[in-house]
């Protein structure tokens, strides 16, 4: 088998002529990376927002950093052999950290990630007052993240912001900068209407990728119609954070209130569910495969 058969980002590719439009779910650890790949999904993302929100309890604000980011991706790489999107910010620094950006993660075992045109001072894409760079500075990111990443496979993707604040042919005009500096697909954040995306799908010539974050300023779309506007890839940041998070503080209220957690058992998952996803038995075998051992 090819080199080309093996690294995670082929398989990606591979996924976009097997799953039209590709569903990307976003895990914001390994353990759910596995329960993703136990429902079925093919590929993963990891935030940007979700390690600074989950792992550091910061804000969206570009405050993590290179090795902030790498060090999720190897966790979950490390246990799930799916292809995993990661969110680069807009490269950590000059053109030689984007560049280092594009190496490191590909050494981590991400099969891609996407670098957005925002100033380093960057901010969620759905907020309001977003600043954007010139399309040179955003295409000399791409080709230094082009010319240095060490897997060639290793797939960049453009990510967009600048519908917001110069209009959709302003944002195709630089998506197609993007794709000529060596972007191989694009990222076209905070669209609104379907028109929106069939219009961008139309005048870009690789997959692009709609963002259904939620309490943004995109509508909640289904695969049918996102299929039907062209769209390649379908992107579902923090879903699940979102729903952990809510499901947490309940959790937490409950006890402080009650006095335990009687109420809340139906709704978790069980201890035998748990050690299903993580191949508990598998490991204690092999433990107690050693301890026999040592016995004799």
């Amino acid at each position: 088998m090819s080199k080309k058969d093996t690294t995670p980002s082929s398989c990606f590719f591979k996924l976009l002529q097997q799953e039209s439009p590709l569903q990307i779910v976003g895990v914001i650890n390994a353990y759910n990376a596995l329960l993703a790949e136990k429902t079925g999904f093919k590929a993963l993302y990891l935030s940007g927002a979700g390690v600074a929100n989950a792992s550091f309890g910061l804000p969206d604000l570009g405050l993590t950093s290179l090795n902030d980011v790498s060090e999720e991706v190897r966790r979950i790489t490390d246990i799930c052999h799916l292809p995993l999107l990661v969110d680069a910010d807009t490269g950590w620094g000059d053109l030689c950290n984007v560049g280092r950006t594009a190496c490191q993660l590909s050494k981590a075992g991400a099969a891609a990630m996407h670098i957005e045109d925002q100033v380093a001072e960057k901010r969620c894409g759905h907020r309001p007052n977003k600043t954007i760079v010139g399309c040179q500075q955003m295409v000399d990111r791409i080709k230094s993240a082009v010319d240095s990443r060490v897997d060639s496979d290793f797939s960049i993707m453009a990510r967009t912001d600048a519908f917001a604040s110069e209009g959709m042919n302003a944002t195709i005009d630089r998506a197609n900068a993007y794709i000529e500096a060596g972007a191989e697909m694009i990222f076209a954040e905070a669209l609104i209407t379907l028109y929106d995306y069939e219009k961008f799908c139309q005048a870009v010539a690789v997959p692009v990728l709609a963002n259904m974050t939620e309490f943004g300023k995109t509508p909640l779309y289904t695969v049918d119609e996102l299929q039907q506007a062209g769209i390649s890839l379908i992107l579902y940041p923090l879903s699940a954070f979102r729903v952990m998070s809510q499901a947490t503080l309940k959790v937490y209220q409950t006890i402080r209130q009650q006095g335990s957690q009687q109420s809340l058992v139906k709704h978790m998952q069980t201890r035998a569910e748990l050690y299903d996803i993580l191949n508990y038995y598998r490991y204690e075998n092999q433990q107690d495969l050693v301890l026999k051992g040592q016995d004799e």
